[in-house]
């Protein structure tokens, strides 16, 4: 009889648990869309820039939220905000934080600002630069726009489970970053960027790969305005994608499809995908079927221009917080004679939503008031500045007119105040009262300050920067041992494998042959094929496993074959890689090493120097241009003792040149951002870098003939460069430049040139024009021909030199052409 009852009250406990985890995931889903639709009138009123909102897809992120543990990491994109709710990780004021841009970390923690609403973060490194425990934490790779862009890094993100479960020598190193491989990568896309050959690529290499990864594909059918029918073969992502199902003979993908209005079903699936997942490292597709977009695609437009009043009514009666309400209220359950059901009435549901909308409404309030008062607080400095200014100006009528147009603000945006201000300096340029010099002082000293709100943390700046490891030089024997410059790297890489557990690296041929130029040559044998690596060809997705691996701890080379080929991999670069740090103010960290080789190569697709591309799109990332295999092995070896991403180049025409093997392999450094000076001279400076520089050597001893005095200088660096300013110190003695590149026009001697000229001033030591000497506007042609006529060769670099000398002295110099 006890026991009849202990069980019943257990039942009724444990049901009581269910009811009260049902009622609660119901309050997130009614929290969510209340959020998405506040957000949008925000948008509409003019408050927000921009909404695009998850409203639609709150009950199954409610069921992958429930699958997801502590550890685990998602790579998703803008449609996520119920997930966030549910992990406790996302507050509805900080929503609308997002929303209004707020530029401080501590009302909008996942990119302080610089990302649009629904681009969610969690934080891994703490402000000291050391790494929280993340398997203590719920994780979030930061989020991107660009269609498919997140799906690379998760392929790593999932790896590094993998590597952590079956690699023996990082145990020790994986206590704040794993917990025996056991945790997934969750991956989320829309239907239609499913497209995308990012998607496709990383699909194929997970399969390959095993790794514990599951991707939930949100299918509404439409990427905004054009259906599925335009999008997918058969209209259908997991039936194109059947083949890859596994089965009892091959190893693949696990494939499941639901519907998004589905709780119950939703909850099953995500549990049991979840556990083959975690336990068998299986990769998984969940297709989320049935998904519906209630306010649209965005705020940028309406969804009636494009659908069907039918499929507009179908979305209205399948809309998932509408079906999870009506099963709530459905329900009943008969257990030992009761009924047994979730609510008495409708009344606890509306009671739910009526409070899920005060919530809501009280956080928007909060978050505007949060962020509005600052800007305010600047306002009520200004004025009284400019006021008192203004009384002592001889343009005091034109002052006060800006006085009073800053009194008349309402609510206004920071641009609105500091326009107003800096269009008020013209009244006061002649002024010299003590009034207008506190009024500069304050605007400098704002301005400054508001500026690092929004452009700090694109490197690490701080005592751990890759910039603060000063330079170590490369040891010899007495008698140095002369080898293949190959070996150099090779030796440096064996030494840096030994002192590195969690080093990694990975390409196409990196592994069994030890890459194409053999820099790698017997690694794998001896350091094992998880972390020496072959890959398939797929330039993008080993980018991507990059970027993963080293926001979990780990620290990979990624050899990318040539540099050519680094386009492939140029969006996940630029928009993931690049803007980490930036966009998450510093939180996360991807110190992925990009080992790649160029310079000097024959033909349209092996020209090897695509500079102005690097440059314009890489900041963020270290470029990095060695001129032999000393200088590019000293640079890995400077990279390893710091977190920040760079790219290595190494000289694809000097693997088979002699230089001196060092003997403190592993430890001696190249320090970033510092040129050398290989030759002294005092006629003319000519900077240049990679394989060109050992064409300047070469001239600048036939120079000598002529009695021109040339000083080398080795840039090796271009992002960072040339921090201490050497090479103005050279132009103050020779007062003459010419800059060699093998970029096309404008590209990376454009880039030295205004580095030298406005950031060093060092026009101010010119006697004669700067002059860009680059390899012609189109791509190399073939053959050895082919690169002398597009490339600058040695003459065409003796002639210039001789040419800047002619016009400063036509009779020592008599014109040769």
């Amino acid at each position: 009889m006890v026991s009849e009852k202990t069980s019943k009250n257990t039942e009724q406990l444990s049901f009581q648990q269910f009811r009260e985890e049902i009622l609660n995931d119901y309050r997130i889903a009614v929290l969510s869309r209340e959020c998405s639709l506040l957000g949008r009138k925000e948008v509409l009123t003019g408050k927000a820039k921009f909404g695009i909102f998850g409203d639609g897809k709150e009950i199954p992120q409610l069921a992958m939220a429930k699958a997801f543990k502590k550890g685990d990491f998602r790579s998703g994109y803008y449609r996520d905000q119920t997930f966030m709710f549910a992990l406790g990780e996302l507050t509805p004021q900080q929503f609308f934080a997002g929303l209004y841009a707020h530029p401080d970390v501590n009302a909008e923690p996942f990119s302080a600002g610089r990302q649009m609403g629904g681009h969610f973060a969690t934080q891994s490194i703490k402000p000291d630069g050391t790494w929280n425990n993340l398997t203590e934490q719920y994780n979030t790779s930061a989020d991107i726009s660009s269609t498919a862009g997140q799906m690379p890094r998760l392929l790593g993100l999932a790896q590094a489970s993998k590597v952590y479960r079956e690699l023996d020598t990082v145990k020790e190193h994986s206590k704040n970053f794993s917990k025996k491989g056991n945790e997934i990568a969750w991956g989320t896309i829309g239907n239609a960027s499913t497209s995308e050959g990012l998607f496709f690529e990383t699909f194929n290499a997970a399969g390959v790969l095993q790794v514990p990864m599951v991707i939930s594909v949100w299918d509404d059918e439409y990427g905004i305005s054009v259906h599925a029918k335009h999008h997918t073969t058969k209209e259908n992502i997991s039936e194109v994608l059947k083949g890859f199902q596994r089965d009892a003979k091959n190893k693949g993908y696990e494939i499941v499809t639901v519907k998004g209005w589905d709780y119950v079903q939703l909850i099953d699936t995500y549990n049991k995908i979840a556990e083959l997942a975690r336990k068998e490292h299986v990769p998984a597709l969940i297709h989320v079927t049935e998904v519906t977009q209630p306010q649209g695609h965005s705020t940028s437009g309406s969804h009636e221009r494009y659908k069907s009043k039918e499929r507009l009514q179908w979305e209205r009666d399948h809309d998932c917080n509408l079906k999870m309400r009506e099963w709530i209220l459905d329900f009943e359950l008969e257990s030992n004679g009761e009924i047994l059901r979730f609510i008495d009435s409708e009344d606890e549901l509306i009671a739910i939503e009526k409070a899920a909308k005060k919530e809501v409404s009280i956080a928007k309030r909060n978050a505007w008031k949060s962020y509005t008062e600052s800007i305010d607080a600047d306002l009520h400095e200004a004025i009284p500045y400019l006021e008192k200014a203004a009384l002592k100006s001889s343009n005091k009528q034109f002052l006060q007119k800006t006085v009073n147009d800053l009194k008349s603000l309402h609510e206004p945006l920071r641009k609105d105040i500091f326009t107003l201000l800096r269009k008020a300096l013209p009244f006061l340029a002649n002024d010299t009262s003590n009034e207008k010099n506190q009024f500069l002082h304050w605007l400098k000293t704002k301005q400054r300050n508001i500026q690092e709100k929004y452009s700090s943390e694109l490197y690490d700046d701080s005592l751990n920067a890759t910039t603060a490891i000063e330079g170590v030089q490369p040891s010899y024997d007495e008698t140095p041992n002369q080898v293949d410059a190959r070996i150099v790297i090779r030796d440096n890489f064996d030494a840096l494998f030994n002192k590195y557990p969690q080093l990694m690296t990975f390409g196409e041929d990196v592994g069994f042959i030890g890459d194409v130029n053999q820099g790698l040559e017997g690694l794998q044998a001896k350091f094992g094929a998880i972390r020496i690596s072959d890959t398939g060809i797929r330039e993008a997705s080993i980018m991507g496993q990059g970027i993963g691996l080293s926001l979990r701890g780990l620290r990979p080379i990624v050899e990318i074959q040539y540099l050519d080929y680094l386009i492939y991999a140029l969006q996940i670069m630029s928009d993931d890689i690049a803007t980490l740090r930036y966009r998450t103010f510093g939180q996360q960290v991807a110190p992925v090493i990009i080992r790649t080789r160029g310079h000097r190569l024959e033909g349209i697709w092996h020209s090897g120097s695509p500079m102005a591309m690097m440059l314009g799109a890489f900041r963020g990332i270290h470029l990095l241009v060695p001129r032999n295999m000393t200088k590019a092995a000293g640079f890995y070896n400077t990279l390893l003792q710091a977190n920040e991403p760079a790219v290595v180049i190494e000289c694809l025409n000097g693997y088979r040149l002699k230089e001196d093997l060092p003997t403190n392999l592993g430890e001696f450094t190249t320090p970033l951002g510092v040129v050398e000076t290989l030759k002294e001279g005092e006629d003319i400076t000519i900077v240049s870098y990679g394989s060109t520089l050992r064409i300047v050597e070469q001239v600048a001893k036939d120079l000598l003939q002529v009695n021109i005095n040339v000083e080398v200088i080795d840039v090796q660096s271009l992002l960072p460069f040339d921090i201490k300013h050497d090479i103005v110190k050279s132009l103050q003695k020779t007062n003459r430049l010419l800059i060699v590149d093998e970029d096309v026009p404008g590209g990376g001697s454009a880039y030295i040139l205004q580095e030298v000229l406005e950031n060093q001033n060092g026009y101010e030591y010119l006697d004669a024009k700067p002059v860009t000497l680059s390899a012609k506007a189109h791509r190399p042609a073939y053959g050895t021909d082919g690169d002398y006529y597009s490339k600058p060769n040695e003459n065409d670099i003796f002639e210039t030199a001789y040419k800047i000398m002619q016009e400063a002295n036509p009779k020592a110099y008599p014109a040769l052409i």
